[in-house]
């Protein structure tokens, strides 16, 4: 397939059976599209579209985020995972207020040069906001260049890197880049499915080599020797489903007995692992590990387990358990790590997903305790 006819067609496709209602497609503001494309990679768009509105409200430039502290950016981030992003997001924001005098660079080269912005979403974002002629290849394209022109089989995944972006640069248009990177991005999320393509409404149906193959529905590439995709397929061998992990944590849910409005103790967790950088109820392996942490904050008045949650994480799914304890600080124990905070405090924190929801409704509880206590009798 020719370039221009590939993107010729793909064009037209785009402009009559695209996206046209996302809330960043309106707009060739870099901060706004910049946003999105972190906020799409690896997220649906369902998920972005609650979130997006909300983080604008609450950032409306790169100059306010690059001032906000990572807790207030963490915070509004609660929820869409994969925190790294959002910490990248915060560094970028600085980098282009303190580095570029609050100017997006308007080349994918030099947008690259900045935190968290890879090759593809550089490229998206000088596409979309300056016009550029840069190729992206994010998972999407990948799978509709992948079927569409079925390259040779690589002879590693580097190897097969390489042929993607070289095959992704060669079919860029001269005109219409816009509609045309839109068009990959739609044409991958809504028809070129990784399962159960809907290859009838695909403008290339009836050129597409992965099609023709009669394997639709995997971007396999044509074999070395020769052999079809099916037969690879059937001579692949058979790897075993992967089985999910369940680990038990015992959160420690430690009040301050001595303050007038209810505090809890929290603790920011370390740059790697699970929720790098967020503020969590310290973790442990046993009840009697956490008890022992308490013992170090203070002296314990009274404790009683809370109602066991569950909460799913990509690769692993937790069972929490909420050890909860009374307190009698003793001084010097915010040097612990941690510190005390209210509950509406807490919740302005960035927090894991399932620790806000407990947060929440232990909040939500002491409104509904408070309007009983001063309603008449």
């Amino acid at each position: 397939m020719e370039p221009q006819h590939f993107a010729a067609r793909l064009v037209a496709w785009q402009r009559r059976h695209g996206r046209h209602d996302l809330p960043w497609q309106a707009s060739t503001d870099p901060y706004r599209v910049w946003l999105s494309e972190i906020m799409l990679q690896q997220t649906q768009v369902s998920v972005v579209l609650a979130y997006y509105p909300r983080f604008l409200q609450r950032f409306p430039t790169v100059q306010a985020l690059a001032e906000a502290s990572e807790d207030e950016v963490l915070a509004q981030w609660d929820g869409l995972g994969y925190y790294r992003r959002a910490r990248n997001l915060h560094r970028c924001a600085q980098q282009i207020c303190h580095a570029h005098g609050g100017v997006f660079p308007r080349t994918a080269q030099g947008l690259q040069q900045l935190a968290g912005i890879g090759r593809s979403t550089a490229a998206a974002i000088a596409a979309f906001c300056f016009g550029e002629r840069a190729a992206i290849l994010d998972g999407n394209v990948k799978r509709v260049l992948g079927r569409s022109h079925a390259l040779p089989a690589p002879v590693s995944a580097a190897a097969e890197l390489r042929a993607l972006w070289n095959l992704a640069e060669r079919l860029l248009p001269e005109h219409d880049i816009q509609a045309y990177t839109q068009g990959l991005m739609d044409l991958g999320a809504t028809v070129c499915k990784p399962r159960n393509p809907s290859c009838l409404q695909c403008p290339f149906e009836g050129d597409c080599r992965a099609r023709q193959s009669g394997s639709g529905a995997t971007p396999l590439f044509d074999a070395a020797d020769g052999s079809s995709a099916q037969q690879q397929a059937r001579d692949a061998p058979v790897k075993p489903a992967k089985t999910r992990r369940t680990q038990t944590w015992v959160l420690l849910w430690a009040e301050n007995a001595q303050a007038d409005t209810a505090s809890i103790w929290l603790e920011r967790r370390g740059a790697t692992g699970i929720w790098p950088g967020l503020w969590c109820l310290p973790q442990f392996d046993s009840r009697e590990q956490a008890l022992r942490h308490a013992a170090q904050l203070g002296a314990l008045t009274e404790h009683s387990p809370r109602p066991i949650t569950r909460h799913a994480l990509t690769h692993l799914d937790l069972q929490l358990e909420p050890l909860q304890v009374r307190i009698t600080p003793t001084p010097g124990a915010r040097d612990a790590g941690g510190n005390w905070f209210t509950l509406p405090a807490a919740l302005a924190l960035g927090l894991p997903a399932p620790v806000r929801k407990l947060l929440q409704t232990a909040a939500n509880l002491a409104k509904l305790q408070d309007a009983q206590a001063v309603a008449p009798t």
